[in-house]
């Protein structure tokens, strides 16, 4: 009989998979050699895009390397938006003078891993690439580039579960360490880059890209709404399974079970739950505290999916019922965070939404009932600190990276994506709260991309009620009395 609730629970909770991926029933003899996120045409459109802005000049990039373990590969985000490819060390040319685009490939250890993007003459067909070479010829192709403008990536590379921030902070931590003193990757090929075509002028891509990566398409849109669903139902699933006396890392379980059966490659950066006075730390990530009977627990996780990610954060109480306490400080947060989501607008500078939403917030801070003053106290600070505030900018951009490229623009525009994650803690008692949304930008408004995930009260203890798909098939650790 368990079982039978188990399959039941765990069919409401696993629906179709989306667009793009192979129908059920269908059998596949072959894992595809090219990306299934995006056909080759999306590809060659941003390349297209990119070969105006370099005029007669030529970027030539470098792709991710394997990984020195048994891991998955993963292509970096630069590399991957302008060519789909996901082969270890691949090197791409995109010509502005000729307006074509080369990609060399090196031979793949296909009898170990199976079928490999090679240079063979079905790749142009499968990549929309001009040419495809051997990585062999790309020393002899390199000399034609003398005297040119070369645009090349400067800026560390990132291959998953990180931003540029993190990977540009290792990269220069790692150069000035007395004891290591390596110069990066980037570096390296610049470098070789000189030395094959003297008198070339390095200039640096990335800009260039960043700005390509701005706005989204619709079927990168598409991408990271999915990605936005699938992080959901994994924070909905670790409230349904959450109970005092388990540890943290329990509580990401359930979540990454979801993420891998909808088709994640992988996290969108490590597991942020965090129980009790774990939540004053922004990016708390131990997860070997106990749930507590009367705790609160922000939950903030979400997938890698075809290289893009999201990035939502909820907030409920360990027992699944919310103290007279608990109800007070959660409310008047979230009715002061509503006051900033429901201000968002298109073709409007952020720095004017914040002055609506502050406007906003001081008329719920003057009508809310308090009876705590520490929680009347942070929510003054909270509401003061948007009052005061001269920043234009709403949140943190999400797209390839969790912490993605600028916006590239003083207003917010159709394709912009961007959470909002304000916190209201209480330093007196090491409490935090923040709650976490994907929004997009269109033409009429903004879409909350997580909106499915409960905030309201009543609607995260209606959803705690229901039992967990994991609890049957995988009891706790047992534990030490």
């Amino acid at each position: 009989m368990r079982q039978t609730i188990l399959v039941a629970t765990l069919s409401a909770l696993i629906t179709a998979p989306v667009a793009g991926q192979a129908p059920t029933g269908v059998p596949r003899s072959a894992p595809p050699v090219f990306t299934e996120a995006f056909p080759p045409e999306e590809f060659a459109a941003r390349r297209a895009r990119l070969m105006t802005q370099i005029g007669d000049g030529v970027a030539i990039l470098q792709g991710a390397a394997e990984k020195p373990a048994e891991a998955a590969f993963r292509q970096n985000n630069q590399f991957f938006y302008l060519s789909g490819v996901e082969t270890p060390r691949a090197i791409l040319v995109i010509d502005g003078l000729t307006k074509r685009s080369t990609l060399y490939l090196a031979p793949g250890r296909e009898r170990a891993y199976g079928p490999m993007l090679g240079p063979n003459a079905d790749a142009p067909r499968i990549t929309g690439m001009e040419a495809v070479m051997h990585r062999d010829s790309f020393a002899i192709a390199a000399r034609q580039f003398a005297g040119r403008v070369i645009y090349t990536t400067l800026r560390a590379e990132v291959t998953g579960s990180g931003s540029p921030g993190e990977a540009t902070g290792f990269a220069r931590a790692t150069k000035n360490d007395p004891w290591d003193g390596r110069s990066s990757r980037e570096e390296a090929f610049v470098e070789k880059l000189k030395a094959a075509a003297p008198g070339a002028e390095i200039k640096e891509l990335d800009p260039l890209i960043d700005g390509l990566r701005a706005i989204k398409s619709p079927r990168e849109i598409e991408v990271i709404h999915e990605a936005t669903r699938i992080a959901g139902l994994g924070i909905m699933e670790a409230m349904r399974e959450a109970k005092p006396g388990m540890r943290e890392y329990e509580l990401q379980a359930p979540a990454e079970f979801v993420f891998k059966k909808h088709g994640a490659q992988g996290a969108a950066y490590f597991a942020l739950v965090a129980t009790g006075t774990n939540t004053l730390y922004s990016h708390y990530h131990k997860g070997t505290a106990v749930l507590q009977d009367g705790d609160l627990v922000q939950f903030d996780y979400a997938p890698d999916y075809n290289y893009y990610v999201s990035d939502v954060t909820r907030v409920f109480p360990a027992n699944g019922k919310f103290t007279p306490w608990q109800r007070e400080y959660y409310t008047i947060y979230l009715r002061l965070y509503q006051s900033l989501l429901t201000s968002i607008k298109p073709n409007v500078a952020p720095r004017e939404i914040i002055k609506v939403a502050a406007a906003k917030m001081d008329s719920v801070l003057t009508a809310y009932r308090f009876t705590d003053e520490k929680i009347k106290a942070a929510a003054t600070t909270f509401v003061n600190r948007y009052k005061n505030s001269n920043s234009n900018s709403l949140g943190h951009t999400v797209g390839l990276e969790v912490h993605d490229v600028r916006l590239g623009s003083d207003v917010l525009k159709p394709g912009h994506l961007f959470t909002i994650e304000p916190a209201m803690i209480i330093p007196d008692l090491h409490y935090g709260i923040r709650l976490e949304d994907v929004i997009l930008i269109t033409e009429a408004g903004y879409e909350n991309l997580s909106a499915f995930v409960p905030v309201e009260i009543a609607d995260i203890e209606r959803l705690m009620a229901q039992k967990g798909a994991g609890e049957a098939l995988l009891p706790g650790p047992a534990r030490k009395r």
